[in-house]
Formats: C-alpha cells, sequence, structure tokens
C-alpha cells in the first residue's frame, strides 16, 4: 500500500474555491444546513483555533472535545495554541452555535509525535482531549459514545465534518469505507480536505452512531484520495490523564494562557 499523506492542520477560515477534483471526490457529502437536518449531530461542531483557523471537534462528554492532535500546534511555529484562543463552537450552523464554549486545558496522546514527516505513521494517535471551561449540558447536544472497538476492513463508515469551501455547515458522509488498517491507523474511502482534521469517523454497527477514529490527514492512495484516521479506542487513556492532575507520569504540562497543554515527552 503506497500511501501519499498530506497533512490537514487547520484552515484558514475565508472563502476558498475547491479544486474541480475537490469537488469530484466530494459529491456523496451532504450539507446540513437547517435545523431537521442537523437534529441529533450537534454535538459536532467547529473548533476555532484563533486566526481564522479552525478544525472540527466532537462533545463526547459534557465538557470533553474530542479531536486531533495536531489541531493544537500552530502549523507554522510548531508551538502549542493558547488556550485563550480555541473556542469550541456546538453545532456550529449558518453564524449560530448552540452553545460556545471557551478551553481549560487539553491532553494529547502519550504516544503521539507532532514532529517527523507526513504519512500514516504520523497519524498514529493523533488524538487530543480538549477540557472545556464550563460543561453544556443541553438537551438536544447529546455527547456521542466512543466505541471500545476498532473498525474492520470493509466496515462501511461515515464521516461529519468542517472543511475547505463549507466551514458555515457540517456535511455528512455515510457511505464511505474501511480501505485498510495500519498500525493505530486506518485508510478509508471518505471526503477530507482542510479543516476536517479531528472530525469524527462513525460506525452504524449497533444500530447508533458511535465514533471508531478521528481524521487526521487526507492522501491518495495511486491516484486515489482516502483519508487516514487515528483509531478512537485510545480516548479512554486520554480520559483518564485529562481527568486526574496527578497522572503525569508519562507527561509533562505546559501552561499556556492559564491553561493547562499536557505534551508527550
Amino acid at each position: 500500500m503506497r500511501l501519499l499523506a498530506l497533512a490537514l492542520a487547520c484552515l484558514t477560515a475565508v472563502p476558498v474555491l475547491a479544486r474541480a477534483d475537490t469537488i469530484t471526490h466530494a459529491t456523496s457529502l451532504r450539507a446540513l444546513e437547517t435545523g431537521d437536518d442537523t437534529r441529533g449531530w450537534q454535538a459536532v461542531g467547529r473548533l476555532d483555533l484563533g486566526h481564522g483557523s479552525f478544525c472540527t471537534g466532537t462533545l463526547i462528554a459534557p465538557d470533553l472535545v474530542l479531536t486531533a492532535g495536531h489541531c493544537l500546534y500552530d502549523k507554522r511555529s510548531g508551538a502549542l495554541i493558547d488556550a485563550r484562543e480555541i473556542e469550541f463552537l456546538a453545532g456550529w450552523r449558518n453564524g449560530r452555535a448552540e452553545a460556545y464554549r471557551k478551553v481549560s486545558r487539553a491532553v494529547l496522546h502519550p504516544s503521539y509525535h507532532y514532529g517527523g514527516p507526513v504519512g500514516v505513521k504520523r497519524s498514529e494517535f493523533d488524538l487530543a482531549l480538549i477540557k472545556l471551561a464550563q460543561p453544556i449540558r443541553l438537551p438536544q447536544l447529546q455527547p456521542f459514545e466512543v466505541s471500545r472497538s476498532a473498525p474492520y476492513r470493509g466496515e462501511e463508515v461515515g464521516v461529519l465534518s468542517y472543511a475547505q469551501g463549507r466551514s458555515e455547515a457540517p456535511s455528512l458522509q455515510r457511505n464511505c469505507s474501511v480501505l485498510e488498517r495500519a498500525g493505530a491507523t486506518v485508510v478509508m474511502s471518505c471526503s477530507a480536505d482542510f479543516g476536517a482534521s479531528g472530525s469524527p469517523v462513525f460506525s452504524f454497527a449497533n444500530g447508533r452512531p458511535e465514533i471508531v477514529s478521528v481524521v487526521s490527514a487526507k492522501a491518495e492512495m495511486g491516484t486515489r484520495p482516502v483519508s487516514i484516521g487515528a483509531l478512537a479506542n485510545g480516548v479512554a487513556d486520554l480520559r483518564q490523564a485529562i481527568e486526574s492532575r496527578d497522572n503525569v507520569a508519562t507527561t509533562r504540562e505546559i501552561r499556556a494562557g492559564g491553561a493547562k497543554f499536557i505534551k508527550a515527552n
């Protein structure tokens, strides 16, 4: 399997015309532009990172948002983003969110390494949990469950994302599939573009959407556009680390803007 991978990182939130090949690949995406469309999906939101950039994040507990680890880094300097510049816009659609929350601290998976060449290896454990300054407790914003099982090759999955050219409303793709498993990552036929980092990948095997992966990068398999996702079964380690201030045996704390960022050694 030969993959040419491209980091999704985050996207400057200005209107950008999609390339023709991007438009072709995204035809199976459905924009959720009305209240009826987004019902049940509002726990997915836009994660604004400051300076007009963003990723996608998902509420998995009233005060916890799951996203990609590399979203917490400034792609120009390689430094962690100041917590004061991060805001979660739950259910963001057409200029309005169901809830707005600032961030108190965040944790990266201890096995994730930001440096190094972009590719499947770099996408391994590309996970982060963000602790909100205040929990979101609204009946329409029910956190999504994280599956303890990894998706199998050939399994049909779906992705909900914000991305280049579609930053003002989420788009849903339900008919993509897992092409390969590689270490702690999956390669999928799902559409991905800049800004889609951190998007939840859902399995519907149990009759309800459960998160099985988080979008990390877009890539090409031959001439075929694909996406790479970090397996979500590492989230249990992140929950333990972020909910226990004493559990820092394999991490070091970085204080930024009064918030705690915990970075792997």
